[in-house]
């Protein structure tokens, strides 16, 4: 695989929509694909509702290099991540011996009860990932990654899967602030992104200490050439007769 690895994230989960829980999950493995050189994609947030998961995560496995889902994977009743993708992959649903056995070293003498002993089951031929933090592991099948929600643990679960993600070059980033506002500077702007087909520009108005003004973000794997649009872009903002801030 390269540089044209693609990844998808699935976050699942009633609580996330409702707006009850915050996510944070998609800013670190955006950021980590970002550095393994694996361009994310896609990012969806759906209910916890068997069909939908189921065909979530099929529309998206044959779409993306890569499927990273979080959420509903624990002991209640409303976890049903495990359930849906083993329907997914027209698997059956077993409880996991080597989970099992994690688990009860982790839980003291009587306190691995028959909902936690839920969060053991993965879909037949799935591949435990070990969670350092509480015991109750994550599974792959094929190029689908199921992971927690809760970020502490999905952040170390998702450590131990990284190196066996293939990418290209890390992706690179460089910001340039303008006192300048987005309507001065948007025709030049168009003409450079044009001109640097190959660059993500993005444009990100900003108010600060009672100033407006733009922070131009360039996205890149090439790092000649992000360092050549960045002294261009400064160019430009002087041209205009603004200021880089900062």
């Amino acid at each position: 695989m390269s540089e044209d690895s693609q990844a998808c994230l699935i976050i699942i989960g009633d609580e996330v929509l409702s707006g009850r829980t915050q996510d944070l999950n998609l800013a670190y493995i955006g950021r980590r694909c970002d550095e393994l050189g694996i361009t994310l994609a896609e990012a969806r947030i759906i209910e916890d509702d068997e069909d939908r998961i189921v065909a979530c995560v099929n529309e998206c496995r044959a779409l993306y290099t890569y499927v990273f889902t979080t959420g509903g994977i624990g002991p209640t009743h409303d976890d049903i991540t495990s359930a849906s993708i083993a329907k997914a992959f027209s698997r059956k649903l077993i409880r996991h011996p080597d989970a099992v056995e994690a688990m009860d070293d982790y839980y003291d003498t009587g306190m691995l009860t028959e909902a936690r002993l839920k969060m053991a089951e993965v879909p037949e031929g799935a591949s435990l990932i070990d969670n350092p933090v509480s015991a109750a592991p994550g599974f792959q099948i094929e190029n689908v990654y199921v992971l927690p929600g809760v970020p502490m643990i999905m952040q170390a679960m998702f450590e131990i899967i990284s190196d066996t993600l293939q990418g290209g070059e890390p992706m690179l980033s460089e910001s340039i602030a303008s006192n300048l506002g987005e309507s001065v500077m948007a025709q030049a702007l168009a003409g450079l992104q044009q001109q640097y087909a190959d660059v993500a520009i993005g444009s990100y108005p900003y108010f600060k200490k009672g100033k407006l003004g733009v922070n131009l973000v360039m996205r890149s794997r090439d790092a000649a050439r992000l360092a050549e649009l960045g002294r261009r872009l400064q160019s430009m903002i002087v041209d205009l007769g603004g200021e880089v801030v900062g």
